[in-house]
Formats: C-alpha cells, sequence, structure tokens
C-alpha cells in the first residue's frame, strides 16, 4: 500500500512558494450556511478541538481541541470558521495541517489567533497525538489524498469517539443554466476552457474522492456519510473570473504564454457571454457557485 504522504507533483507546483498571494486573495470564502451546518452536526457541549485540513497538494491540516484541519493552506477556512460567533465561542484548539512551505508561510500571516497553530503534515501523517480531535476539517482539499484507506485511517485515529469528519468544497455552479438560470453557460464554458489543462490531476469535479466510502478502513471507523449542498451568487468582474481560474493549480504551472494565450480565451467568454448584471457600468455581475458538505461521524 502506497503512502499518502506523497503530494501530488501538479499540486507541488502549482501550490508552491510564490504561487500563494493570488489563491489567498481571489478565492471565495465559506457562507455562513454550510458552516452552521457543520457546526450542527458536532456533538459537543465544551470547548472543541479541531483538525483542519485546508487546501494545497491539494491543502494542509489543521488541528482543535474542538476539531481537526487538514489541508489548511492559506487560512481560508480558519478565518471564515474564526469570524462566525457560533464557532469562535467554542473553540478550543484549531491545529492546523498544510504540506506546502508557501502555503503555510501565508497562513502564518493571515490567521492571527493564540489558539491555532500551523504545521507541516499530509493525510496519513498528522502528527496529531490519538483521540485529540472532536472535529476534522479537510477544506477544497480532499480531492487530492492519493490513499483514502491510509487518510480514513488516520482520521480514525486522532478522532475522539463519536468525533466528527467533515469535507467541504466550493466550486463554480457550471450547471447553473440548465436550471433555468439565464446568464450562466459562460460558466461551463470557462470550466471546459481552463480544464484542457487539467493533466490527469485528480480534480473534485471527478468524484474519486467518494472512493474513501469504500476503504475498509473508513467501514469499520464511520457511519455512512451525509452530504448537503447549496447554490449561491457571489458577485465577480470579469478580472475576478480570470484570476480565480489563473489560481487553479494546474493553470498557475502553465508556461507564460500558454497562460496568457488561456487569460484571453476567458475574457472573450466572459464579454460574448449572457450575465446577470448586480452594477453593469462596474461590470459587476452574479458568478453561480455552489457548496457542498459531506459529514460523516465515527462510530
Amino acid at each position: 500500500m502506497s503512502s499518502s504522504s506523497h503530494v501530488h507533483d501538479i499540486a507541488k507546483s502549482g501550490f508552491g512558494t510564490g504561487t500563494n498571494e493570488l489563491y489567498n486573495t481571489i478565492r471565495p470564502s465559506y457562507q455562513a450556511p454550510a458552516l452552521s451546518f457543520i457546526r450542527q452536526a458536532v456533538d459537543a457541549s465544551h470547548a472543541l478541538n479541531i483538525v483542519e485540513w485546508v487546501p494545497c497538494l491539494h491543502d494542509g491540516l489543521i488541528f482543535s481541541n474542538f476539531g481537526l484541519r487538514i489541508g489548511a493552506g492559506t487560512g481560508i477556512f480558519t478565518r471564515a470558521l474564526l469570524a462566525q460567533p457560533e464557532w469562535d465561542s467554542s473553540i478550543n484548539e484549531i491545529r492546523a495541517i498544510e504540506p506546502s512551505e508557501g502555503m503555510r508561510s501565508i497562513f502564518s500571516k493571515t490567521v492571527n489567533d493564540e489558539r491555532v497553530s500551523i504545521n507541516k503534515g499530509t493525510f496519513d501523517a498528522s502528527g496529531i497525538e490519538n483521540g485529540w480531535a472532536n472535529l476534522i476539517v479537510v477544506a477544497q482539499a480532499f480531492h487530492w489524498c492519493p490513499n483514502y484507506e491510509l487518510a480514513a485511517a488516520e482520521f480514525d485515529r486522532i478522532l475522539k469517539p463519536k468525533g466528527t469528519l467533515a469535507l467541504i468544497w466550493n466550486l463554480e455552479d457550471r450547471q447553473a443554466f440548465i436550471f433555468c438560470r439565464d446568464g450562466a453557460e459562460w460558466v461551463a464554458q470557462v470550466r471546459e476552457r481552463i480544464e484542457r489543462h487539467e493533466e490527469g490531476t485528480p480534480q473534485f469535479r471527478l468524484g474519486l474522492w467518494r472512493q474513501v466510502y469504500n476503504a475498509a478502513s473508513y467501514q469499520k471507523a464511520f457511519r455512512a456519510p451525509h452530504e448537503q449542498t447549496w447554490s449561491y451568487n457571489l458577485e465577480a468582474t470579469a478580472n475576478t473570473v480570470i484570476d480565480r481560474a489563473s489560481s487553479k493549480s494546474y493553470i498557475a504551472v502553465l508556461p507564460p504564454a500558454v497562460k496568457a494565450e488561456v487569460q484571453q480565451d476567458l475574457r472573450r467568454i466572459l464579454a460574448d457571454g449572457e450575465k446577470i448584471w448586480v452594477d453593469k457600468k462596474l461590470g459587476v455581475f452574479e458568478y453561480p457557485y455552489e457548496t457542498l458538505v459531506v459529514i460523516a461521524q465515527k462510530l
């Protein structure tokens, strides 16, 4: 069985040092309903230890005595968690785990809370002691997991009995136009243009990450998962869309000339696409998004 400590080459370079400032400023934060949904799933009347894995390779890891976060990335999810009163008042400690040195550097600069620490780690080697976490959160990262058996075993090891595993993703809602939301077909066109460069990376949309449900170590330790999805609109400009696409790992690693061609094509798609305007004079329009949360309770 191979070790999940291996980090995908595209993730390693696409989220390496020098690529994370754009990621941190342009990626969207997490919506309050999704954060509340995770909080309600946690059975804890005491202060929580949290482990968080947040984006890079894809992502990092955060632990807290209410929970643990793995795939902590640049701290986007952590900052959202700390900003929500129902979370902030219940957190004892958050330990974030992130394999990318560049992302850990941004995280340290943008998350200022004495309850939070950021450390190097991977899905099968978190460095967290047995039974420490009430909650593990993997934000925008689990599709990069290279070994589901080892990851599920690590989650089981560090969670308390009846602890909670939460997986969360934000993604452009490429299907929005199918459900009678006029003006969203351009989102699918944007996705189709950038996906030509995925180079076989294990992207969320492929659903390969759901293989964890079939892992023996998952079935031994966790109940059947519950999935919840929210659709909503964010405000954006053409530059928002192009910069967000450029922050994708597989776009970040492209040669400059190829990346410029992609960006030019995206600008053309946005110019031709029928958008729902928030303020046409300022170039602000609706950007359809979707958030998926998966909750799995430890037995």
